[in-house]
């Protein structure tokens, strides 16, 4: 089976996990006929896989950091979804508390792994 070099980063599958649970999130707000909220949630929620990805494809380790930038902050874009779904009761605290930590945990582990990149 053919793999690529992303798939065999935590940081990628961590980001999988996470946009698995909004994906799920979108989901259930597009059967509340909440459009804009779901299509919002969507595309950032693939953002951090997405760019993780794009950037193992890099040709260097600063290309590779950069994307792995984008990927971290689409993580802080999905904490403040999370924050702004809960407050409007779309979620309920317990998810938007799990994702948090979720997201900070990948934010985390991006960090080191830029910080691993440019020590190379």
């Amino acid at each position: 089976m053919v793999k690529f070099r992303f798939q065999e980063f935590d940081i990628w599958k961590k980001a999988i996990d996470i946009g698995n649970t909004l994906l799920d999130i979108a989901d259930e707000l597009e059967a509340k006929k909440l459009f804009r909220f779901a299509e919002q949630i969507r595309g950032a929620s693939l953002s951090i896989s997405n760019n993780i990805a794009e950037g193992s494809g890099s040709s260097s380790n600063l290309e590779f950091a950069s994307f792995l930038n984008i990927a971290k902050r689409s993580a802080f874009e999905n904490a403040n979804m999370a924050i702004v779904l809960e407050q409007r009761g779309l979620i309920s605290t317990e998810k938007r508390n799990a994702l948090l930590r979720d997201l900070e945990e990948e934010c985390r582990m991006i960090s080191g792994f830029i910080k691993n990149l440019k020590e190379r």
